[in-house]
């Protein structure tokens, strides 16, 4: 194995075992942010820790991770992909001993937010649909019509009910929709998660380099955790709007009166006329809130070396 492939195998466990971490931690607080960004007019929940409070008493503790499988099943080649790519484009587009550019960083976050959506849109897709359910059932808590069960799901089609899960989601998407249906929202995942690439990269890679030692030529592990959380939350806090869109978007089991939308314009101008322009901000707290420690624990978990450790054993 030659050190480039060394290198790169090295970058995708960091980037495996720093989404596993990560994702464990904060799931919960990601769960909030959905459904949150998914009330329409009424509001069932109002804020994070109401939203989880009720979670835990009409689902119990292990309803606070709904769609944490599909999380932790996919988030490993998602961050991986995301933290590999950043490097390789960096190192790519990077000559020998050339200063620090901030247009060549951002070029790399743009390739990294690209290369990465082919894992993310169909795992939030899934996701969604997971998290989503426990606040469609209680929308309808004390109406007049009996509510249906949020443990079961239907795209649409004609099948009956079956318990939810993200393998059922996943073949009634593909069977009624193609590998269309598990990419549904693409665009605004992309619009999404090329721009937070683009601020996050450039901003953690500045803050980091402040805290370099000239002994071991990295950062201390506390240091690229406080950095990964910093810009994790300023790239949050820039992009939510687009978040919020993304998860109406990819939301398809709507509650009366909900809308469905036929694009990222259709569902802006929705959003702008009926809800106004504060709930493009919906969840903002709580996304900030999900990224900066999962980010924070990717960046020290990468910058610890544990992919170099673990090939070191193996060798």
């Amino acid at each position: 194995m030659s050190s480039q492939d060394l290198s790169i195998t090295a970058k995708l466990i960091n980037g495996g075992v720093a989404g596993l971490v990560g994702v464990t931690c904060v799931f919960p607080i990601d769960l909030a942010k959905t459904r949150l960004q998914n009330q329409h007019g009424k509001d069932v929940y109002r804020g994070v820790i109401d939203c989880l409070l009720k979670t835990v008493r009409a689902e119990g503790f292990l309803g606070m991770y709904r769609g944490a499988a599909v999380n932790l099943t996919l988030v490993t080649p998602e961050k991986a992909i995301k933290l590999a790519a950043n490097d390789f484009f960096r190192q790519l587009l990077m000559e020998d001993g050339m200063q620090q550019d901030l247009k060549i960083e951002m070029l790399a976050g743009c390739g990294a937010g690209i290369c990465q959506v082919v894992v993310t849109c169909p795992m939030e897709m899934l996701k969604i649909q997971l998290q989503d359910a426990g606040r469609w059932g209680a929308c309808h808590q004390g109406s007049a019509s009996p509510p249906p069960s949020s443990r079961y799901y239907s795209t649409g089609s004609a099948s009956t009910h079956k318990r939810l899960s993200a393998a059922l989601i996943a073949w009634e998407l593909l069977h009624t929709r193609g590998l269309a249906g598990l990419y549904k929202g693409l665009g605004a995942t992309l619009l999404r998660d090329i721009p937070f690439s683009v601020i996050y990269f450039p901003l953690f890679a500045n803050l980091n380099n402040r805290g370099l030692s000239e002994n071991t030529g990295k950062a201390s592990f506390a240091h690229s955790f406080l950095a990964g959380c910093a810009a994790g939350s300023v790239a949050a806090a820039a992009v939510t709007p687009l978040d919020v869109l993304k998860t109406r978007i990819q939301t398809l089991k709507k509650g009366l009166g909900e809308d469905t939308y036929s694009g990222v314009t259709d569902c802006a101008r929705k959003l702008w006329t009926q809800e106004g322009p504060s709930a493009f901000m919906k969840g903002a707290g709580c996304r900030a809130l999900v990224i900066a420690p999962l980010f924070g624990i990717a960046q020290g978990v990468y910058f610890l070396g544990i992919g170099e450790r673990v090939l070191k054993y193996f060798e």
